[in-house]
């Protein structure tokens, strides 16, 4: 058990958030995600494609700025988050308080923001994904 604990102490952490906030490394922090996916390309490649589904499932449904859209985005924040696509978390974020404050302009205004994001982190991803 002690070489268990040792191996354990020994394994650091890797921060769940950039330490800069600018995000300096485009839609898509390469080096956050290949430490949340232990440096394994084929790990990588499937969480990636995972994100690209979900992504494209949530923002059909935020589409309609229904009741859930603040749930649907916050979902997507804490999934772009693990991926390293911080520009998309934090649209998704600044859309979920448009979304609890109210507002159709305010709403219309953050979903734009959101897209966009999206669609910059889309191309990174795709990009990510032509990489052997």
């Amino acid at each position: 058990m002690s070489a268990l604990r040792k191996r354990i102490d020994w394994m650091p952490s890797p921060p769940l958030a950039p330490h800069n906030p600018a995000y300096p490394d485009g839609p898509l922090d390469g080096e956050h995600l290949s430490r949340m996916t232990l440096g394994q390309r084929d790990l990588e490649h499937e969480v990636l494609g995972l994100f690209l589904n979900q992504m494209d499932r949530v923002m059909d449904l935020l589409s309609g700025l229904g009741a859930d859209s603040a749930v649907l985005a916050h979902t997507l924040k804490g999934a772009a988050l693990s991926i390293g696509a911080f520009g998309v978390a934090e649209a998704a974020r600044g859309f979920e308080a448009a979304v609890r404050q109210g507002g159709a302009t305010v709403k219309a205004s953050a979903l734009t923001a959101l897209r966009e994001s999206v669609g910059a982190a889309r191309a990174a991803i795709e990009a990510r994904l032509r990489q052997p």
